[in-house]
């Protein structure tokens, strides 16, 4: 049996408390995130409003008046979410071997979509067509969800295409797919964005017309495949995105 891992919890002001194994990127920590995620949706503490799951914690969002209705009396609210957070992390179970499908996201890495490919190319001394065969091969992980509604954090990059993010933020288009660090990601709105653009996916990561809102969540598998100009544009038209 694999031992739990250590942890920390802490305050958030006073309406919030992390739950924290570290500051790694590790997909045991982060199904143990996951898991304690569940198992407090599950058997919510009074006052919970919403659970945040990141690389490796966890944050709840709670009324502390409504935590302070259900304590004892000689209790503090802070203590009563820590005591909640300690109990879920001790009876939350990690999942079995995940035989989760692999979403499969499209991307075009033509010239026009992919700003930073060339510069990359150079950079790495690889060709571009290396630096998309290594970039569609893998089958990342979404470890958390942040930055923009929608926004997945996938990890990890093949060793050789690890690099810096720029100095300074560029205007990014919906849809473009980036790297930066040992992370590969997809800008789901137009927005100012310091990684590296090396291609587009006509898939909307975020919908807030749709039920779902969001397409990945914490702990999907991600597998991105090449396609043309033209799927590009059938893709785009799927998505209602143009006419």
């Amino acid at each position: 049996m694999t031992p739990q891992p250590g942890y920390t919890i802490f305050p958030l002001g006073d309406a919030a408390a992390t739950l924290d194994l570290g500051n790694s990127i590790n997909p045991f920590l982060n199904d143990k995130v996951i898991a304690t995620r569940n198992w407090m949706l599950a058997n919510p503490i009074a006052g919970q409003l919403d659970i945040i799951v990141a690389y490796s914690s966890l944050t709840i969002i709670y009324d502390p008046a409504a935590v302070r209705k259900s304590l004892p009396a000689a209790a503090t609210v802070f203590e009563q979410v820590k005591g909640h957070l300690a109990t879920a992390f001790e009876k939350s179970v990690l999942p079995q071997e995940s035989d989760a499908p692999v979403i499969r996201i499209p991307v075009c890495y033509a010239a026009e979509f992919a700003p930073d490919l060339p510069l990359l190319s150079a950079e790495k001394s690889l060709t571009m067509q290396e630096i998309i065969d290594l970039h569609t091969a893998p089958v990342y992980r979404v470890y958390t969800i942040g930055f923009l509604p929608g926004f997945c954090y996938l990890a990890s990059l093949h060793d050789k295409l690890v690099t810096a993010r720029k100095q300074a933020p560029v205007p990014v288009a919906a849809g473009s797919v980036g790297i930066a660090g040992a992370q590969t990601g997809i800008y789901p709105m137009n927005s100012p964005g310091g990684w590296n653009i090396i291609g587009r996916t006509p898939i909307q990561l975020f919908n807030a017309s749709s039920e779902g809102l969001v397409k990945l969540k914490p702990g999907d598998r991600v597998q991105f495949y090449s396609i043309s100009k033209k799927e590009m544009r059938i893709g785009w038209l799927e998505e209602g995105l143009i006419g």
